[in-house]
């Protein structure tokens, strides 16, 4: 599944360089990543596609330099899984087949940016899922392989049984019943290891098996070996597939401790001890089981994580000591307030889950909320202490649109931390029926919590160093700006910043984070810091179109000049917003607030575009800086930035650095200043000792 921030490696095929950067601007504008290509000539073009790794191929269907078929086929040739679209600014019967039978998948409307959009992310989406695919066959094939030589070697007796018939058994399986070898057994059917008195039973389970229900865990039962001689055992059933054919994993156990005892050893593996619940083991099976039958059609599950709001400060506030019976009586509440018989379990230290069979979307949420009240405004008694406490609760109703283990967990955790970042004690559930009700639900909770976080002042700042490599003392921080939930747990911006976006809410953060970053130099100052401070602006604060003005009653009032602010925006933005960019430049920069150009080299030609714009500083894309040890392309293309921006008389950083193999490469490239986890991480104060 493609995420909204994975880059798309795009080659361009078009006669003019400016058609080109307009297809990438209506890509970028649609929230699209673009590292894109274009080559001048066919012999360029084969290079590229023999020598970089390609995502997706867009070209002009009517583009004269290189002609569409001669395209197509330039592709095909190379044997690779990458697609080729058409662009045309029509769309007619005889342009749709003509660009089909020369082999594009689909056709771009290039006059209408949202059909652009639509067409390329569609099938970059379609190009991960058939390499997902690939991976997951390839993965699968080695994990059958692994797991069979595992089976051949285990002391567990284990067949595999296809329509009530052994298709394959391991040594142990064959020495517990009496066969010399696997032919002995192959097409024999596993009734006839059965003891008579036992046969009628096993039919009527083969009988149910072979209408799709599922088999019992375990099975008590009679067997018999070969020589007649007969024993007590116990069948494991558990559903699984043999090069490539569904069947049913069998470990046949001969009972060797009384039943009672069994069942205790049963419950000692499958329990948490300390609450009594599920363990996480035992949970997962069953949300594997859950995830099947949904991916059949089949019932209607859901998930439920549930978690104490800001457990670590009511611990502090109860005392260590007192954590395990703090655990022990939400599990025993959390038990006793649910209706039906879900699975219960603790999920980890202190979450716990709740897998509910046959519930609809109403009845889950029913669920929820019975949870949800049942701790809020109640006590919780432990021994002389007693504690009130709230829960936030995030789930997914498991359906055939999210049949998978990873999805269903990650999504749950994903609304259960949206749960809690909008304050606690409340319910996120994902319901992918009813996607549009809840999503909205979610993102006015959400825009709500802005306001409140801009009005009662909860945003706060986090500061990253950005160390000189040429030695320079001064010290400059970007500032990065994370939101208070009430609880007093920090929000990541990824989490409100896009919803901020979608409902005007930028300038209104930019405005807060730029007022508060003047009032910090102002301090900085008088402690005698010579301290330099990198904002994120967004293009909408541009538009609104009186930031200068802010930015000009800022400084006056806190008695500082611009010389110490740097205003960052992104590459991808620039050209949608040219003409207001350039005139808030004019202005900042009387001020001496300099401008900072991020995602820098994301653009065909990025040094072109500083012909109409003009900032001092320019930071290079992340995606050069990953991995640069290890990528001589990338190596390359940051030592060209560097040096075309010296002569240029502009600084460079690098972000992103996370590796001591990429800061040796740096140093020797020359690039101006450095910034990455690797260096040091964003930290709510600005402490890094600069030397």
């Amino acid at each position: 599944m493609a995420q909204q921030d994975a880059v798309i490696r795009l080659l361009l095929v078009e006669d003019q360089l400016e058609d080109a950067e307009h297809l990438i601007s209506m890509l970028r504008n649609g929230g699209m990543a673009i590292r894109p290509q274009r080559p001048e000539s066919s012999d360029e073009l084969d290079a590229l596609l023999a020598n970089q790794s390609i995502d997706v191929v867009l070209a002009g269907y009517t583009a004269k330099y290189i002609d569409f078929t001669s395209v197509a086929k330039r592709v095909e040739a190379t044997g690779k899984d990458i697609p080729v679209l058409a662009s045309t600014v029509a769309l007619d019967e005889a342009t749709v087949l003509g660009a089909i039978a020369a082999g594009a998948r689909d056709v771009a409307l290039r006059t209408k940016p949202e059909h652009v959009q639509f067409v390329v992310r569609n099938e970059f989406n379609a190009l991960l899922a058939r390499r997902g695919l690939r991976h997951i066959e390839a993965a699968l094939r080695e994990t059958e392989r692994r797991c069979d030589a595992l089976i051949s070697s285990s002391r567990d007796p284990i067949a595999y049984v296809h329509e009530g018939m052994h298709i394959r058994a391991n040594q142990a399986y064959l020495e517990m019943f009496g066969f010399e070898g696997f032919d002995e057994i192959e097409g024999l059917s596993v009734l006839d290891l059965i003891a008579p008195a036992n046969a009628d039973t096993f039919k009527q389970l083969l009988k149910k098996i072979s209408k799709g229900e599922a088999p019992p865990r375990q099975l008590e039962i009679g067997a018999q070996r070969v020589d007649g001689s007969k024993f007590d055992a116990v069948m494991e059933f558990t559903p699984a597939t043999y090069e490539g054919e569904s069947c049913l994993q069998i470990v046949f156990r001969q009972q060797t401790v009384d039943a009672n005892m069994a069942a205790e050893l049963d419950n000692l593996r499958q329990r948490d001890p300390l609450t009594s619940l599920y363990n996480r083991q035992y949970f997962m099976t069953e949300v594997e089981t859950a995830v099947a039958a949904a991916a059949d059609g089949k019932g209607k599950q859901s998930l439920l994580l549930v978690e104490p709001d800001n457990y670590e400060a009511r611990v502090d506030e109860i005392g260590l000591a007192l954590a395990d019976d703090l655990l022990k009586e939400i599990a025993k509440r959390l038990s006793a307030n649910l209706e039906g018989e879900p699975v219960v379990a603790r999920f980890s230290d202190h979450t716990f889950a709740v897998l509910c069979h046959d519930h609809d979307h109403k009845q889950t949420q029913a669920q929820a909320e019975r949870i949800r009240a049942a701790f809020d405004g109640h006590v919780l008694d432990l021994g002389k202490q007693s504690i009130t406490m709230t829960v936030s609760i995030g789930g997914v109703q498991i359906g055939e649109k999210i049949a998978s283990v990873p999805q269903v967990l990650g999504k749950s955790n994903q609304c259960l931390q949206s749960a809690e970042g909008v304050g606690g004690n409340r319910i996120e559930i994902f319901d992918p029926a009813a996607r549009d009700r809840a999503e909205e639900e979610r993102l006015q909770a959400w825009v709500q919590r802005i306001k409140e976080a801009l009005s009662e002042d909860q945003f706060v700042l986090n500061f990253q160093p950005m160390i000189s490599l040429t030695g320079d003392p001064a010290e400059n921080y970007e500032v990065l700006v994370r939101m208070k939930a009430p609880s007093g747990e920090i929000v990541s911006p990824d989490q409100f910043m896009p919803i901020a976006e979608e409902h005007g809410l930028l300038t209104d953060i930019d405005r807060w984070v730029i007022g508060r970053t003047i009032a910090l130099l102002a301090e900085r100052k008088k402690a005698d810091k010579d301290t330099t401070l990198y904002v994120k602006l967004t293009p909408a604060s541009l538009a609104e179109g009186d930031l200068h003005n802010f930015i000009s009653t800022q400084l006056k009032a806190n008695g500082v000049t611009g010389d110490k602010l740097v205003l960052q925006l992104p590459e991808s933005k620039i050209y949608t917003h040219l003409r207001p960019l350039q005139a808030f430049q004019k202005i900042v920069g009387a001020f001496g607030v300099r401008l900072c150009l991020e995602q820098f080299g994301t653009s065909l030609n990025s040094f072109q575009m500083l012909s109409h714009f003009d900032p001092a500083i320019l930071k290079i894309d992340r995606s050069f800086i990953l991995e640069l040890a290890k990528n001589a392309d990338s190596q390359k293309k940051v030592r060209e930035f560097a040096e075309e921006a010296r002569k240029r008389g502009k600084m460079t950083i690098a972000e992103f650095v996370s590796d001591a193999g990429s800061m040796t490469v740096l140093f020797s490239i020359g690039v101006d200043l450095v910034q990455g986890n690797f260096l040091a991480p964003p930290a709510p104060t600005m402490n890094y000792e600069f030397g």
